[in-house]
């Protein structure tokens, strides 16, 4: 071991500004749509870890400017929590999440649980599909290799599809099939 060479320094946090969140903000839509909570959390965690290293920094203030910022975004347009919902349930059905993980994941991120329900009601969503899609995606039930395996392993496959979210009777069904589909 070296003892001569001082540990590195580690980098200071710039201070916050209205503007220095705004940009930050901006900067983070650039890259991601989000939900205007999701945007406030982020934003919430940045003054966090500034008002840590400074105590004697108002957070009170920065997060009124957060709430500021997060409405200007609105009226811009930048930020729209029913377009992101849009967005994410699209994605879930198609990945062949089931309607329980997408309703929670999109709770999560702040997304009102009406907004949540009509999006997902307009949606063509068929759960016996969605559970098939799964199950091939993860090559269990009917889509294990080994055929003489589906029996030993019908139990973790019932699991695993249930934790997914979807409902018991598609479940059963599904892994009472035989063959690949």
């Amino acid at each position: 071991m070296n003892f001569d060479k001082p540990a590195p320094r580690r980098k200071k946090t710039k201070k916050i500004t209205k503007e220095r969140l705004k940009n930050i903000g901006l900067y983070y839509l650039e890259r991601f749509e989000t939900s205007v909570q999701n945007l406030r959390d982020v934003l919430k965690r940045r003054i966090n870890k500034y008002a840590f290293e400074n105590p004697d920094f108002d957070k009170n203030e920065a997060y009124a400017w957060v709430e500021e910022i997060l409405g200007s975004f609105e009226n811009c347009g930048y930020v729209n929590d029913k377009r992101y919902a849009q967005m994410k349930v699209k994605d879930y059905l198609s990945a062949g999440k089931s309607v329980r993980y997408i309703k929670a994941k999109l709770f999560s991120k702040g997304i009102d649980e009406n907004t949540i329900e009509t999006i997902v009601e307009s949606q063509d969503y068929d759960a016996m599909s969605a559970t098939l899609r799964f199950a091939a995606k993860k090559h269990i039930g009917p889509y294990r290799t080994n055929t003489n395996e589906r029996d030993l392993f019908k139990k973790k496959d019932m699991a695993c599809l249930l934790r997914a979210g979807f409902d018991y009777d598609d479940v059963c069904e599904v892994l009472n099939m035989k063959g690949e589909q």
